[in-house]
């Protein structure tokens, strides 16, 4: 009787290990510390809660909670508009092809073209000697006399602008291309007019896909620190900075408080997650 051949040990496990390995040390790891973090006592390493409750009752906390909420909301709806137009015009528009390429490169440079660079970027064109408002005082305008200030709201919600719509623009793309033409032809050999195919083909069917892009430019804001950091050096509370500032202790020193902070954009992530998920199930039904 044959003896059964032994099985063969596979190697090929071994080259998703630097995935695991990576996924452990700047994922699982950093993300346990967090949740220790938030329910340990920084004096005692006792476990408390209290870091949660001074989180929810602390005005200045929430306030940069809602300040971080307003902007990533403004840049998400803002950058989506002008990114799903911008796309739209360049994949539908009859553009030509060589266009549609230098925008998709472009997109992909400068949705990742933050951070330092890009807070000095901006410094140097719109600060109150950059190069555009001092073109603009020539021509006889002042922004900065009329109550604009790139260390504020408005300012850095510009700032955020720039890698927003040209994410959008990557996201959004897909979801223009499966626009399939026989859509649009059989709605004109019905009689429908160009308003009437975008009110209820194109636009119901792309709804779910704008609305995740916009969710996912919602996170991309939620969590930035860096570019924020280096454009206004801390003087708006966002949620990551004032972060930042309890973990360092520069002025604020409270880490227990830090942690529960960053744990409670976790939660908010997670949430944004969870919805963009389900929007775009909802999406891949039409664009398969």
């Amino acid at each position: 009787m044959a003896r059964p051949a032994l099985s063969k040990i596979s190697w090929a496990w071994l080259g998703i290990m630097p995935f695991f390995l990576f996924a452990f040390l700047f994922l699982l790891y950093p993300s346990s510390t967090l949740i220790i973090g938030t329910f340990k006592d920084s004096k005692t390493g006792a476990f408390t809660i209290q870091n949660v409750l001074n989180l929810l009752k602390d005005p200045y906390i929430l306030g940069a909670y809602w300040l971080s909420i307003k902007i990533s909301l403004t840049t998400a709806l803002g950058g989506g508009i002008f990114g799903f137009l911008l796309a739209y015009s360049a994949i539908r528009g009859g553009l030509p092809r060589f266009m549609r390429s230098s925008l998709m490169t472009f997109s992909g440079v400068a949705s990742n073209f933050a951070g330092v660079p890009l807070a000095f970027a901006f410094m140097a064109l719109l600060s109150p000697t950059g190069m555009l408002t001092v073109w603009l005082k020539a021509a006889g305008i002042n922004i900065y006399t009329q109550g604009f200030t790139l260390y504020k709201f408005l300012g850095l919600s510009i700032v955020y602008m720039y890698f927003q719509f040209p994410l959008m623009t990557l996201i959004i793309a897909p979801a223009i291309d499966g626009l399939r033409r026989e859509w649009l032809e059989a709605s004109e050999n019905l009689g429908a007019t160009t308003f009437q195919y975008w009110r209820y083909v194109a636009f119901p069917i792309l709804l779910p896909s704008i609305l995740g892009s916009m969710i996912l430019l919602f996170g991309n804001a939620f969590g930035a620190f860096a570019t924020a950091q280096a454009l206004t050096g801390g003087q708006i509370s966002l949620a990551t900075i004032v972060i930042g500032a309890q973990l360092r202790g520069d002025v604020l020193n409270d880490p227990g408080l830090g942690y529960a902070m960053a744990f409670g954009m976790v939660i908010i992530m997670t949430v944004v997650m969870t919805i963009y998920s389900i929007l775009q199930q909802r999406a891949e039904r039409w664009l398969k």
